[in-house]
Order: C-alpha cells, then sequence, then structure tokens
C-alpha cells in the first residue's frame, strides 16, 4: 500500500530513542523526509546516520523542548531546511515519578513543561505551514492518562491533557482540512523500559507479572506497532480521520480484567 508520504517533511520530537526512533524509521521507510528534534545531539546524529544508511532522508535539530523558543527554531530551522511541514509527531516526553507526596508545586510545573508544553508549542509555531499543506498532527499519549499509574501525577496530567487537547484541536482545524489524532501505547519495550523494570528488586518477576496481563498474545507491543499505526495516521490512506485516540495495546487498556 502507497502511503503517499513521499517528499513530505515531519518533525518527529524524541525521534532518535525508543518509539520516537521507530516512527522516524518507517516514515524514511515510506519515502518521508523526517527531521528529529531531540535533547541529545549526538543520539539524534546516530539516527539520521541510520536513516541515510538505509537509503532515507533525516536531519535534525538539538534542543529542550521544554523551551517555547527551541520550539520556534524547531519549524524555523525545517522550513528553512525543506520549506514545508506535512506533519507534526508529538512524541517526546518521560514519565518522571512527580507524584502528590512525593513532588512539589515546583516540580509538578516542570513536569508539565517536559512533557505537554512542547506539544502546543510546535503547533501554534508550525501551524501557518500546516495549514498550507493540510498537514497532520500526531500525538503519542499514554495509557496512564485512562488507568493511572500512581506517584506521578504530572506525567498523568500531561497525557490527560494531550487528549483533550486532540480533541480540541481536531475541532479548531477543520476549517484547513489539518486532522489530528492521538495513538496510545501501554506496555512497549523500549530501552527506558528496560531501564526502568532493572530497577526494581525482581526485575524478571516483575516483567512476567506484567507481560501476563497484556490480553493480546501475552507480550509487549513493539516499537514498530506503534510506529506502523502513527504512519498511517499521517497518510492520506486516513483522510478521514480526526480527533480519535487511538489504542495500539493489545487489549491492555480496555479489555476485562478477567483476561489477566
Amino acid at each position: 500500500m502507497d502511503l503517499h508520504l513521499t517528499n513530505k517533511v515531519f518533525i518527529v520530537t524524541g525521534g532518535a530513542k525508543g518509539i520516537g526512533a521507530a516512527i522516524s524509521s518507517s516514515i524514511a521507510a515510506e519515502g518521508g523526509i523526517v527531521v528529529i528534534a531531540g535533547r541529545k545531539k549526538e543520539d539524534n546524529q546516530v539516527k539520521v546516520d541510520e536513516i541515510i544508511k538505509a537509503k532515507g532522508r533525516a536531519t535534525s535539530i538539538a534542543v529542550e523542548l521544554a523551551d517555547p523558543a527551541a520550539c520556534k527554531e524547531v519549524i524555523d530551522f525545517t522550513v528553512k531546511e525543506y520549506g514545508r511541514i506535512d506533519g507534526i509527531i508529538n512524541n517526546a516526553g518521560v514519565n518522571d515519578g512527580v507524584g502528590l507526596e512525593s513532588g512539589s508545586p515546583e516540580k509538578f510545573f516542570q513536569s508539565l513543561q517536559k512533557n505537554l508544553s512542547h506539544f502546543y508549542n510546535l503547533a501554534h509555531y508550525g501551524l501557518p505551514y500546516l495549514k498550507e499543506t493540510k498537514g497532520t498532527i500526531i500525538n503519542i499519549g499514554s495509557k496512564v492518562a485512562d488507568t493511572g499509574q500512581g506517584n506521578t501525577s504530572g506525567y498523568a496530567a500531561s497525557k490527560g491533557a494531550i487528549n483533550a487537547l486532540t480533541r480540541e484541536w481536531a475541532v479548531e482545524l477543520l476549517p484547513y482540512s489539518i486532522r489530528v489524532n492521538t495513538v496510545i501505547p501501554a506496555e512497549v519495550w523500549t530501552p527506558l523500559y528496560e531501564n526502568w523494570i532493572n530497577t526494581l528488586p525482581n526485575p524478571k518477576e516483575k516483567l512476567a507479572q506484567i507481560v501476563s496481563k497484556i490480553p493480546l498474545e501475552k507480550r509487549f507491543t513493539t516499537s514498530e506497532e506503534i510506529a506502523d499505526m502513527t504512519v498511517f495516521l499521517l497518510s492520506s490512506r486516513s483522510s478521514h480521520t480526526t480527533g480519535q485516540i487511538i489504542y495500539v495495546d493489545g487489549g491492555y487498556t480496555h479489555l476485562d480484567r478477567s483476561l489477566t
């Protein structure tokens, strides 16, 4: 199936690692041009080199996305390099453990800055260019917005807000034919997830417990499965889909708990 992404330009935040890296690779494999926006220049360049080696096209910009000025810099950089923006994939974020008891008002605000503000800022600064291309915005959310987790108020609040903004932006941007959707992962095996598991007292036992609760095939979702859904939603093959919150989680969030 041709997704009609050839020569289209997409910004992927956090596009060098984990889910973001899989999205970057999938866009490039479909002929799209990737602009990776992330904090670490070295990681960004490793991913760009990997895409170029696979005969794709990509570049990167190292920025701290919590800074509104940096978000504008990402948009300006992309337009200067390629003259257009066809889509923004808001993926960057971190489950930073800012809880109600363990955190503070200051840490909570900082968590919102890290996990939410750049979604709005990139969409705001990128909007004139998305209007020109009738582009798309894809937000990467989290099941935590639905299920809670405990001890992560900042992250949960950010992900809940992302779901709300998806519907809000889908309505606001209807006149411009700009589609907005969110993809929700649940348990996805990434380097960050592996690092977290290994901090626990009995990582192998905890991992087996988590896997046992994933209804479909008792396995983790892969980063590539999140990327496949994301890239489909970017494409004109999903041209009448907007305002949707789509769960790619093997049934983890919504299926009957008796299954697990």
